[in-house]
C-alpha cells in the first residue's frame, strides 16, 4: 500500500520516525509531507532516510528550482494519515483553509484520510475543536482518538497521540475492512525472458518489469495474495501478500504457470516473453571468426495461451499486447485466440511509452466489447486503473 503521512507542528511528531519505519518494514511504500513549522520538532532528513523517499514541505524547492505537484501526491496515495494533527491544522481542514502543501494535498485526496489529533487536554476539550472534529467526521475523515496519559505540559489527561504501533495497527485494520480482493489469489507475470545462445550470451528484450511489478503491488494492496513470476530484473517488491518466483526462460515461465494458475482466481500476464529461442545451446563461449554466424530458432512455449485454454469459468485472465503497428487488430486477435477476458494494448513509438519508462499509455479491450483508453500516466497509476477495471468487470 502507498501511504502518505502528514506531519504538523506538534511535539508528538517525535514518534513519526518509528511509525514510518514500522510501515516500511510491513512492506508499505511511504512518503512524508511536513508543514513548514513541523521541521522544528522532527528532522526531514530522518524521515527521508527511513521512508526512502524525499520529504515534501513547500510547493517550491528553492535549491533545485523545481515545483512540487500536490495533486500527484494525492493521486499516488492509497491513504493519508495526518499525525500528529494539531488544533491549527484541524481548524484549517474543517474550514477549507489551504495555506501549505499538506493542506493542498488533503483537499486533493480521492482516497481515505485519517487524522490523529494530539494536543493538551484543555485544547482537545474546547468546543471549537469538538465542532471541527464533528465536521471532519461528517466529511468522511476517520478520527483516531487521542489516548489518556501524560502530556507535554506535564498534565495528565486525554490528548496524547497513540504510539506508533497503535497507529500502524489502526491503518492495517482500516485497510483490511475495505480491501476489495481480500481472500482472492492472483498470478502476475513480469519482466523479460532470457534464452541462452552459449555460455555467456542470450536472446532477450528490453522489458524492465515495471508494469508487472506495479500491477502485483496494486493487487496486493487490495488484499489479493499475489504470486509474482518474474524474469530477470533489478526490481524488488516487498509486500507481505506478494510471493516472488524468479525465472529466466520461457520454459521456466511455462512450468511455473502450469504449477500456479489452476489455483488462482485471476491472472495478469504482463511478462515480455521471447517467442523464439536457439534450437541448440552451445555449452562453451562461441568464439568470433571471420565466418557469419547463423542461429536456428524454435518457438517457445506460450504460457498465456495455456492459461487461457485451461481457464475455468470462475477465473479471470488478462493479457498484454505490446505492438509497434496495427495494435488494435493484433490485440483483438489475441483476445479471442488466447481465450482472454481482457487484453491491454500498449504501442511502442509514442513518447513515454514502452520498455524502461516510468510511464505508459494503454487501451483495454474485453469480451463485452469495451474499448477503454487511458492517457499517458505513471505505471503505478495505470496499475491501479487496471486493478479497478478487473474488480468492476470480472
Amino acid at each position: 500500500m502507498q501511504i502518505l503521512i502528514g506531519v504538523t507542528a506538534g511535539i508528538a511528531a517525535y514518534k513519526i520516525p518509528l511509525l514510518v519505519r514500522l510501515l516500511v518494514q510491513q512492506g508499505h511504500e511511504v512518503k512524508v509531507i511536513m508543514t513548514p513549522d513541523s521541521v522544528d520538532f522532527v528532522s526531514p532528513l530522518v524521515l527521508s532516510t527511513l521512508s526512502k523517499n524525499e520529504v515534501a514541505i513547500d510547493f517550491w524547492d528553492k535549491k533545485t528550482g523545481q515545483w512540487k505537484n500536490h495533486v500527484q501526491y494525492a493521486e499516488w496515495a492509497d491513504l493519508l494519515l495526518i499525525s500528529p494533527c494539531t488544533a491549527n491544522t484541524l481548524a484549517k481542514m474543517a474550514q477549507g483553509s489551504c495555506d501549505n502543501f499538506l493542506l493542498a494535498t488533503y483537499f486533493s485526496m480521492r482516497k481515505h484520510t485519517l487524522i490523529a489529533p494530539a494536543m493538551d487536554l484543555e485544547m482537545f476539550q474546547h468546543p471549537t475543536v469538538k465542532r471541527n472534529l464533528e465536521i471532519l467526521n461528517q466529511d468522511g475523515v476517520t478520527i483516531i482518538p487521542p489516548e489518556f496519559g501524560e502530556l507535554a505540559s506535564g498534565m495528565v489527561g486525554e490528548g496524547r497521540m497513540p504510539e506508533p504501533e497503535t497507529l500502524a495497527k489502526v491503518i492495517l485494520q482500516g485497510t483490511q475492512a475495505t480491501l476489495r480482493l481480500k481472500g482472492q489469489k492472483a498470478l502476475v507475470t513480469a519482466g523479460p525472458t532470457y534464452e541462452s545462445i552459449d555460455a555467456v550470451r542470450f536472446l532477450g528484450n528490453r522489458s524492465s518489469g515495471k508494469m508487472g511489478y506495479a500491477i502485483a503491488r496494486a493487487l496486493a494492496d487490495e488484499g489479493a495474495s499475489v504470486t509474482l513470476i518474474s524474469g530477470p530484473t533489478p526490481l524488488t517488491l516487498q509486500h507481505p501478500l506478494v510471493e516472488l518466483v524468479s525465472i529466466n526462460t520461457a520454459q521456466e515461465l511455462f512450468e511455473q504457470t502450469k504449477r500456479h494458475w489452476p489455483s488462482m482466481d485471476l491472472g495478469v500476464f504482463a511478462a515480455a516473453v521471447a517467442d523464439y529461442r536457439p534450437s541448440q545451446v552451445v555449452k562453451e563461449k562461441l568464439k568470433k571468426t571471420e565466418e557469419p554466424l547463423t542461429l536456428t530458432l524454435e518457438k517457445t512455449e506460450d504460457s498465456l495461451a495455456w492459461a487461457g485454454n485451461h481457464k475455468l469459468t470462475t477465473q479471470y485472465l488478462v493479457g498484454f499486447a505490446l505492438e509497434t503497428s496495427l495494435g488494435e487488430a493484433y490485440a483483438l486477435e489475441k483476445l479471442q485466440k488466447k481465450n482472454l477476458n481482457a487484453v491491454i494494448l500498449n504501442v511502442l513509438g509514442e513518447k513515454g511509452v514502452g520498455f524502461n519508462e516510468d510511464t505508459n499509455k494503454i487501451r483495454i479491450f474485453d469480451q463485452a466489447g469495451q474499448d477503454l483508453a487511458f492517457p499517458l500516466a505513471s505505471k503505478t497509476s495505470l496499475a491501479k486503473e487496471i486493478v479497478d477495471y478487473i474488480i468492476n468487470n470480472r
